[in-house]
């Protein structure tokens, strides 16, 4: 079967093996066709070289975590033949670390878990995979063409779960959020926010293209100044840009009590002269909180389900730029100036 691979640490080695192995079996009972795999910034610095990690005793990584497929068969009863699924990304490690044995393998303390088309695992950029059923997510039928989301939906579903917690230390009546950064996580943690009924604000430097239309139809507002330039203070912030000035600002731009949410990774290598102190008077007086927020567990996964399930399907499609077939897989992971979300098509 063909499988879309790398050499981790090799930078462009990206290739697409035509007889890769079928799936083993103690991957997982439950045998997936590949529908669909999303590309991501993750698979980009892959590729480029910057980190990732192959199974052990093999050389190449199958790509892939941003998965959509058709069960083809499921001798466990969990899921029946045609059901769509996805495969959660990451599996706890063995030691286990207590939050891996509660299955909040999200929180792993101790930094040995694995994840498919990252660290460790195959992914599931192959036109078979196999999953353990604790790890594979039902999906609605109606999610057929942008089940590939459920991966970043579920990130941002993790990121509103813990600012939600976070709210819970006093009375807490947030009424505007603001995201930084009109990518997939950006515009999927507005779309989460839309949904919370609060009034949303999206930052981003594009003032063309289809980043203000989709925001505009999920009811929020578009800006493209500064973030010191906005005339408002949020209640909570998801910050999915990682640029080291837009991180410090919105910290500073929180209201009182506000949340803070960093769901960007920043480049390291860079330094910006800041008033830290000046930083930490404001979070202090103001009771505010900053945390970063990674990955997703099970439950999270599951919220993100419905959030989809529950949004506009039109919207949804239209954060897809391009679907490219798996024979010109090189394409799909060249980066397009109006790119939203790319996708790389197994089967239909």
């Amino acid at each position: 079967m063909r499988a879309v691979t790398v050499a981790p640490g090799t930078a462009n080695s990206l290739e697409l093996i035509e007889d890769y192995p079928e799936p083993a079996a103690e991957e997982g009972s439950i045998l997936v066709e590949s529908l669909a795999i999303g590309v991501c910034g993750t698979d980009h610095e892959i590729i480029s070289g910057e980190y990732g990690e192959a199974p052990p005793g093999e050389r190449r990584l199958v790509l892939g975590h941003e998965s959509l497929g058709r069960v083809l068969e499921d001798p466990t009863g969990t899921l029946q033949p045609g059901d769509l699924v996805a495969g959660i990304v990451r599996h706890p490690d063995p030691v286990p670390c207590p939050n891996c044995a509660a299955g909040e393998w999200d929180m792993c303390r101790n930094g040995r878990y694995t994840e498919h088309g990252i660290k460790a695992l195959p992914g599931f950029a192959r036109e078979r995979w196999r999953i353990q059923p604790p790890y594979a997510v039902p999906l609605d039928r109606a999610l057929g063409q942008v089940g590939m989301l459920l991966e970043p939906t579920s990130i941002v579903a993790k990121a509103w779960d813990h600012i939600e917690r976070i709210g819970q230390r006093a009375v807490w009546q947030p009424k505007i959020v603001l995201v930084t950064g009109a990518g997939p996580i950006g515009l999927l943690a507005a779309l989460l926010a839309a949904q919370r009924g609060f009034s949303v604000h999206v930052l981003d430097l594009a003032t063309s293209g289809p980043k203000p239309e989709l925001v505009h139809a999920l009811g929020a507002t578009y800006h493209s100044v500064p973030v010191h330039d906005l005339d408002f203070e949020p209640d909570v912030v998801l910050e999915c840009t990682g640029a080291p000035t837009v991180v410090l600002e919105v910290m500073c731009k929180a209201a009182p009590n506000g949340i803070v949410c960093l769901a960007g990774v920043s480049s390291g290598g860079r330094t910006i002269d800041f008033d830290a102190g000046a930083l930490n008077r404001s979070l202090v007086l103001e009771n505010n909180v900053v945390f970063g927020s990674v990955n997703a567990n099970r439950r999270h996964w599951e919220l993100a389900a419905d959030a989809l399930r529950r949004a506009d399907p039109l919207w949804l499609n239209s954060l897809i730029s391009r679907r490219v077939p798996v024979s010109g897989y090189a394409d799909a992971y060249t980066s397009g100036p109006d790119d939203i979300k790319v996708v790389l098509e197994f089967a239909v």
